[in-house]
């Protein structure tokens, strides 16, 4: 089984899974979006608003891929880029942190640390661009949209909360945490292989670390 991680761009755009495809819920403002939905135009829009983040600020999106299949994605960028964000009671997002604005994991492939590689991958990405910290707005009731990620699954893949709410807490990731952890795993990794006999590695004595590419 082997895994990659790719930047959403308008060549895989469609790999992103139904019906978040067609989920302009974060890049239009809420009467923008009524207007979208009505004239059955989100697919557009949701083109129009990567196609303007990949000019204006360069990679917004990652998709993981398993065997070539897409199994999950995550979506990302400044604040200012998302519309959406200012109409959460727990914002604005910090100046040197990038919005995390929805992540999702294909059913099938749930419960394989895939969640935990998208978002290694935005914290190496937004390294390099300066930033220092990923965040997001959770959901801790369940909601009736699934662009709003549940509290509990950031919670799980390493953000701590830094503006509590009873529905929509604001929570945050240091990147360089996350940068760090990864290197920490594939470090362990290769000294595990390295200590280990070809023979036993072919034999498959190594346990897989989860969430490692």
């Amino acid at each position: 089984m082997s895994r990659r991680i790719a930047n959403i761009t308008l060549d895989n755009i469609d790999d992103i899974p139904l019906p978040c495809r067609r989920c302009v819920f974060w890049e239009l403002d809420p009467v923008a979006r009524s207007r979208a939905e009505e004239a059955g135009a989100t697919d557009i829009e949701k083109e129009a608003w990567v196609s303007a983040a990949l000019l204006e600020w360069g990679s917004c999106g990652k998709i993981a891929y398993v065997d070539d299949v897409p199994a999950g994605f995550v979506m990302f960028a400044p604040p200012a880029h998302v519309p959406r964000s200012v109409a959460f009671p727990t914002s604005p997002v910090s100046p040197d942190a990038v919005l995390l604005m929805t992540s999702q994991i294909v059913e099938e492939f749930t419960g394989q640390g895939l969640g935990r590689v998208l978002v290694q991958a935005v914290a190496k990405e937004i390294t390099r661009r300066g930033y220092r910290a990923i965040e997001a707005f959770g959901d801790l009731k369940g909601s009736d949209t699934r662009c709003v990620v549940p509290a509990d699954y950031l919670l799980a893949v390493g953000f701590k909360t830094v503006r509590p709410h009873h529905r929509w807490p604001r929570l945050r990731l240091e990147v360089k945490n996350a940068v760090s952890w990864r290197e920490d795993v594939e470090v362990a990794l290769e000294r595990l292989l390295g200590s280990m006999s070809p023979e036993g590695v072919l034999r498959g004595q190594v346990n897989p670390v989860p969430g490692a590419i």
